[in-house]
C-alpha cells in the first residue's frame, strides 16, 4: 500500500506530496510492517536454569516463521522475531518491551513470558497498541491486567488447577502438596491449587515456595517429605522440580509428583532417572508424536530437518506460532495493530484436537487439557 501511493507521488510530482508520502513510510517502519517483513518482539527469561525450556519454546516457534517464510511470507512479507533476555525481571522487562518498540519498531509481540514481567508491561502494551500473543507462564491475573492487548493461547493455570486435583481425588489420593516457584505466578498457582483443593472440602498439606535459582532445592524436597502428602503438585520450570523430587526422595519422602504444563518432562527424566515413572503433567497442547494430527506430523518433519528438540515445549512453540501467523494472514495486506486486533477478537481455528477460540469474553483461547505419564527415558505416555 505504501509502495503504490509512492510512485503515486513520483508521478504527481509535487514537493509537498512527497514530504507526505515519506511521513506515511516513517510510520509503518515504526510500527514494524514494511513491503517486505513483519517485525515481531519477544521478551523472557533465556538464560539459566528457567530459561533453557524457553530456548526450546522459541525454537519450536521459529519452526513455523521459518516455513512461512521460506514460502515467501504472508502478502509477501517475512516474519522477523527479535528476542530479549530480561532473566524474569520485571524492570529489565518493561525495559525490553520499550526496546522493542522504540528501537526494534516491533509490530507487534510473540511468546513474551512471566506473570510480574507481564503484568508491569501493561501500561506500555497498552500505550502502544501493539498485540501481545502466545504469552508463557503468565498467570491468569496478569493476564487480566493485559485484557485488550494479550491474546493467550493455552489453558488458564485455574483450568489445569482443577485437572489435576480432579484426576487425583478421583484416584483415591486426598494428601496433597504443592510445590512452586517462589514468584509472584507461583504464588498465585498455590492458591489456584487450594481453591481447587477447597471446592471438594480439602487443603493443601503443605504449600513449598521454591527458588527459582535452585537454591534451595534440598530444604524445599525435605519439607515436602516431612508433609507427609501423598501426591505433590509441581508449578517448577527448567530442572528444578527433577532436582526437588531427588531432594524428597533423599529426606525420607514417597509421594508421587504430577507437574503443570511448565514441567520439561525429558529435562526431569535425565535427572531423576527410573523413577520417573511415576510422574504426570498436564499438557495443555495435543500429543506431538501423533501419527494421525497432520499438523503434528509437519511440526515433526520440520523439527527434525532443524535439529530441534520434540517434544511438548518446541510443539508449544510452534503451535501458537501457527496461532500468530494465521491471525496476520486473515488480517491481509493492509496491516495495522487495530486491524490485528479486530482480527484476534474474531478468530476460531482449530490446530490438531484444540480448539482455539478468542471471541468469548476471556483473552485465553483454549481449554485444552490432557494428561500423560513421563517414562524413565523421557518419553511420554497418553
Amino acid at each position: 500500500m505504501h509502495r503504490r501511493r509512492f510512485l503515486a507521488a513520483s508521478a504527481a510530482a509535487t514537493a509537498g506530496l512527497g514530504l507526505l508520502i515519506s511521513s506515511s513510510t516513517a510510520l509503518a517502519a515504526e510500527n514494524g510492517v514494511s513491503d517486505g517483513e513483519i517485525v515481531l518482539g519477544h521478551t523472557g527469561i533465556l538464560s539459566g536454569p528457567l530459561g533453557a525450556p524457553i530456548q526450546v519454546v522459541m525454537a519450536g516457534a521459529g519452526l513455523a516463521f521459518d516455513a512461512v517464510n521460506a514460502q515467501g511470507g504472508l502478502a509477501g512479507r517475512k516474519i522477523k522475531l527479535v528476542s530479549l533476555d530480561d532473566e524474569l525481571k520485571p524492570e529489565k522487562a518493561v525495559a525490553n518491551y520499550e526496546k522493542l518498540l522504540a528501537e526494534h519498531r516491533a509490530f507487534a509481540f510473540f511468546g513474551c513470558v512471566g506473570s510480574g514481567t507481564t503484568a508491569a508491561a501493561a501500561k506500555v502494551l497498552g500505550r502502544s497498541g501493539a498485540p501481545m500473543v502466545g504469552g508463557y507462564a503468565v498467570s491468569d491475573s496478569a493476564r487480566e491486567k493485559v485484557a485488550g492487548a494479550g491474546y493467550f493461547v493455552r489453558a488458564t493455570f485455574a483450568r489445569e488447577a482443577q485437572a489435576l486435583v480432579q484426576h487425583l481425588t478421583t484416584i483415591g489420593v486426598s494428601r496433597i502438596a504443592v510445590a512452586y516457584l517462589d514468584n509472584p505466578g507461583g504464588a498465585e498457582v498455590a492458591r489456584l491449587v487450594e481453591a481447587a483443593l477447597g471446592a471438594l472440602q480439602l487443603k493443601p498439606v503443605a504449600a513449598v515456595p521454591v527458588k527459582g535459582d535452585g537454591t534451595a532445592n534440598e530444604a524445599s524436597g525435605k519439607a515436602l517429605a516431612d508433609s507427609q502428602a501423598q501426591a505433590v503438585i509441581m508449578y517448577l520450570g527448567g530442572g528444578i522440580g527433577g532436582e526437588v523430587m531427588k531432594s524428597a526422595w533423599s529426606a525420607g519422602g514417597r509421594q508421587m509428583f504430577y507437574g503443570m504444563s511448565i514441567v520439561p518432562g525429558d529435562i526431569t527424566a535425565r535427572l531423576v532417572g527410573d523413577k520417573t515413572s511415576g510422574l504426570a503433567i498436564s499438557q495443555i497442547v495435543p500429543y506431538p508424536w501423533s501419527e494421525v494430527d497432520a499438523t503434528a506430523r509437519e511440526y515433526r518433519q520440520l523439527a527434525e530437518r532443524a535439529k530441534v528438540d520434540i517434544g511438548y515445549l518446541s510443539y508449544e512453540g510452534y503451535v501458537n506460532a501457527l496461532v500468530m501467523i494465521e491471525a496476520l494472514r486473515r488480517t491481509g495486506r493492509d496491516l495495522t495493530r487495530a486491524r490485528l486486533h479486530a482480527t484476534l477478537k474474531a478468530m476460531k481455528l482449530r490446530i490438531g484436537n484444540m480448539e482455539v477460540d478468542f471471541t468469548g469474553a476471556s483473552n485465553t483461547g483454549s481449554r485444552f487439557i490432557e494428561m500423560v505419564r513421563v517414562t524413565k527415558e523421557g518419553r511420554f505416555l497418553r
